[in-house]
């Protein structure tokens, strides 16, 4: 009779299950492991190899894990290879030192030369001293302490170095060199050297292939043209291009342009500026302000829109003037002839203590040193309001000297809400002295509009009406002094009680006091005239475009 066979057991086979899945358990750690923070893997652990050594020696009593190399020692790990003429091998540890004559070099492109070598073949990190030269294509690091990272590919030094390519050099306490992106770090005194400019700097990185330059710290550059000074931007040392942040300044001979950004082109020879500009002729101790502005260096010229607006503090009471776009052009630069002529385009409105201001266009030339208003102009001293078809101010240090009203010129002084000194005719010349109106010239179809007043309570008499060819009057302390007439004029003298409604006002009267500007700040508020208060139309001639235009119009007058 045959035996039934007993049921195998298997705890051979539970035990092989076992020992796979700690296996499996092992290399997921080890795995694991291999990963550095941010996910980047780690080069594969091999040991450094010796190639060649003159002659070797070991002492296993004293020191067991140390070799001795000696005479054109070659050594490789991975795909770096490192030469010296003596090391000293630790094999527990994967590391060696190297003395003398150190070379490490990669491919064709890195070379790394020292006088010491320390190598850990575990972290991968070569740590070179004493004439240390990494060379990469057409970068040169120069320093005495470098560090070199072999898995991230970064060299770093500590205490100070020198980096050059074919365009700068750069110089630093602390910086870092990665041959892979061509991206360095500085920090601490840094100097970046180049034929046309010096930039020194806290912080700055630089880009050996692009040539850019990024600002991240309180930055100068200095050329033989300008002064740039920015705390974040970028420079393209190349093609002289920079885009600059934070309230960065641009100086040149004695002009300040500042702006919460920058672009400069030095090739070009222009800058432009956005938001919150100033350009700030400390020289001629004038500016221009707005949200946007251009400057040429070259042609010494400039351009400002929104809320832009021009200042003239040459003298302790300073002159605003805004309008839609300001515009400063210079002519014959660099000869004894030179002089700049400054355009206010459309909605012009200034102002200053003693002398306010409307127009629609101006002009103002520093050869002569005159103020041209173009288009239904209207001046404002004190109690005076001056207007015309075209009005030319001439200054004199910055002060008015003299003005000229040209075609429907016409001069109203308020007495009080109701009564009005008035003097019309072709052209006015206004005449002052220290700010004030001594003397006016009214010439052609003169018509004539004035209050006398009693010499002891300076109280209204009547009120006089002329007319003649030329009139010539003469105040002080803005009272009118003496009036002369050509011809002498008998005039007609109304008693104040007996004044006749019609008689009150010249045909051409007008009262734009509720278009002056009060203060520097209600210049951007522009008024227009009412439609029964603009001047008649005349053959008078256009707003010049051109410097030629200008020329030829003056002297038709």
């Amino acid at each position: 009779m045959l035996k039934k066979k007993k049921k195998k057991s298997f705890p051979n086979r539970h035990r092989f299950l076992l020992v796979s899945c700690l296996c499996l358990f092992a290399v997921c750690l080890l795995a694991a492991k291999d990963q550095k923070p941010g996910g980047k893997k780690t080069n594969k652990k091999t040991k450094v190899d010796l190639l060649h050594a003159d002659r070797g020696q070991a002492d296993k009593a004293a020191r067991p894990d140390v070799q001795v190399l000696i005479g054109s020692v070659k050594m490789r790990h991975d795909s770096m290879y490192m030469y010296c003429d003596s090391a000293l091998i630790f094999e527990k540890t994967n590391s060696f030192e190297a003395f003398s004559n150190v070379r490490m070099e990669q491919g064709d492109t890195l070379f790394i030369y020292s006088d010491y070598l320390y190598y850990d073949g575990m972290t991968q990190i070569a740590q070179l001293r004493e004439n240390v030269k990494m060379i990469n294509r057409n970068t040169t690091l120069l320093t005495d302490s470098l560090n070199y990272d072999r898995i991230y590919d970064l060299g770093y030094y500590f205490e100070g170095g020198t980096l050059m390519d074919e365009e700068n050099v750069l110089t630093s306490d602390w910086g870092e060199y990665s041959p892979a992106t061509k991206t360095s770090v500085f920090n601490h005194d840094v100097k970046l050297v180049n034929p046309k400019f010096i930039l020194a700097s806290d912080t700055l990185k630089y880009n050996t292939a692009t040539k850019l330059a990024t600002i991240l710290g309180p930055s100068e550059i200095v050329s033989d043209a300008n002064h740039i000074y920015s705390k974040l931007g970028f420079y393209n040392t190349t093609s002289g291009q920079a885009e600059l942040l934070k309230r960065s300044v641009l100086t040149n001979e004695g002009k300040k342009l500042v702006g919460d950004s920058l672009y400069y082109d030095r090739t070009a020879g222009y800058g432009e500026a956005f938001e919150n500009v100033v350009m700030n002729d400390t020289v001629n101790k004038n500016m221009l302000t707005g949200d946007y502005c251009y400057y040429n260096e070259r042609t010494d010229s400039a351009f400002a829109t929104k809320r832009a607006v021009a200042v003239d503090y040459s003298q302790g009471d300073s002159l605003f003037i805004h309008a839609d776009t300001l515009m400063m052009v210079t002519y014959a630069l660099d000869t004894d002839s030179m002089f700049r002529e400054m355009r206010a385009y459309h909605k012009v409105r200034m102002f200053r203590t003693d002398v306010q201001g409307i127009c629609d266009s101006l002009v103002y030339n520093s050869k002569d040193s005159c103020i041209t208003l173009y288009r239904d102009p209207v001046l404002w001293n004190e109690g005076q309001q001056l207007l015309g078809e075209e009005i030319r101010v001439y200054m004199n240090d910055s002060t008015i000297d003299w003005a000229h009203i040209i075609n429907q010129a016409l001069t109203v002084e308020m007495k009080d809400s109701i009564h009005y000194n008035q003097v019309s005719g072709k052209e006015i010349k206004a005449f002052f002295e220290n700010g004030e109106m001594r003397k006016v010239d009214v010439v052609a179809n003169v018509l004539v509009i004035f209050y006398p007043v009693d010499e002891k309570d300076s109280t209204m008499i009547g009120m006089n009406t002329s007319e003649t060819s030329l009139l010539n009057m003469y105040l002080k302390d803005r009272k009118m002094q003496k009036m002369v007439m050509s011809p002498k004029s008998n005039g007609v003298l109304y008693p104040m009680d007996q004044i006749p409604s019609d008689k009150k006002k010249l045909p051409t009267f007008v009262w734009l006091d509720y278009l002056r500007p009060l203060s520097k700040e209600d210049i951007f508020e522009w008024k227009a005239k009412k439609a029964n208060e603009t001047l008649r139309k005349s053959s008078r001639k256009p707003v010049p475009s051109s410097k030629r235009e200008l020329i030829n119009q003056r002297k038709q007058q």
